[in-house]
């Protein structure tokens, strides 16, 4: 990038690293390139945890799923946990048709059988007593079925017909270094220590960027070898408890929500506490994002 053209932007930066969670609500996974799809980056939220209903559950009520970590491989997922032995997933393997709710959409699935659903039922059932009334079963895994279509909520993004897999709302989020910066020099202020990105699970991490520059920025453009990709941010991220828990301990303390809640309430989204912005794709599928790749952008006035 020269100079003249670094000047025709509000904002300058690059993307400083790139995260997929293959399974909603554990571990992520950090890449150095990813493909951009229609639903964000490549297997990001392809599978999530449900229970005997078939609902979702999260790091919210099982904060244990933040130590399930996958690895991703050519042909198969590898989830790994403390005390427990390797499950393999066959990325392109299912086992029977099914639907599962994800918030308040009911959507198509694929279950992906009784050894996984053991697998997560025997890390995740904490006592016998928590086992419910199918036994030692009362979770399962399944996968997202890639002929459904799950559109983010169209009146955040404008009309546009963006769609997610297992993610909460929306395709990706975007948060910048400088935003954590900030949160760790007022936890340092209280006495706090810092914390890491992974707490915030974002998908894209911009450095070279203001502090929450990425609230105000009206769209992104990443310069890739196939061309621009052009994102949009649609809506602030409100933040539930999750990022007060340590994703490498799975231990739970409010120093980081308490925080957040002194200076990150955000009128658009009703006063709620939010941290990073979520983005939808307006322009090219199927080029790669990779760390180190230029990334401009314009501050939104409206």
């Amino acid at each position: 990038m020269n100079e003249n053209t670094a000047t025709a932007f509000d904002v300058n930066g690059a993307i400083a690293r790139l995260f997929v969670y293959p399974i909603k609500s554990c571990a992520g996974v950090e890449l150095q390139e990813s493909v951009l799809t229609e639903t964000g980056l490549d297997l990001d939220r392809a599978w999530m945890v449900v229970d005997v209903d078939g609902v979702f559950v999260s790091q919210r009520v099982l904060p244990r799923m933040a130590l399930i970590k996958p690895q991703l491989k050519t042909h198969e997922v590898v989830l790994r946990a403390p005390g427990m032995l390797a499950l393999h997933l066959q990325i392109d393997r299912v086992e029977k048709a099914t639907q599962v709710r994800v918030w308040d959409d009911v959507v198509s699935a694929f279950d992906m059988g009784d050894l996984a659903a053991q697998w997560f039922s025997d890390f995740l059932t904490t006592s016998p007593s928590d086992a419910g009334s199918t036994g030692r079963q009362k979770y399962r895994l399944v996968r997202f079925d890639p002929d459904y279509r799950r559109l983010s909520k169209m009146t955040w993004t404008r009309g546009v017909e963006a769609f997610n897999q297992f993610a909460d709302g929306f395709p990706l989020l975007v948060v910048g270094t400088a935003s954590l910066d900030g949160l760790n020099r007022r936890l340092d202020g209280q006495g706090h220590a810092a914390v890491k990105m992974e707490r915030f699970r974002p998908n894209i991490v911009l450095s070279g960027v203001d502090e929450h520059d990425e609230d105000r920025i009206d769209g992104i453009s990443i310069a890739t070898d196939a061309g621009l990709v052009s994102l949009r941010p649609v809506k602030p991220c409100p933040r539930c408890p999750i990022p007060n828990i340590d994703p490498l301990t799975a231990a739970v303390s409010p120093e980081v929500g308490d925080t957040l809640q002194a200076y990150r309430q955000d009128a658009r989204v009703g006063g709620a506490i939010t941290f990073g912005m979520n983005a939808i794709v307006i322009d090219g599928i199927d080029s790669i994002l990779k760390v180190g790749q230029a990334v401009t952008g314009n501050y939104r006035f409206n």
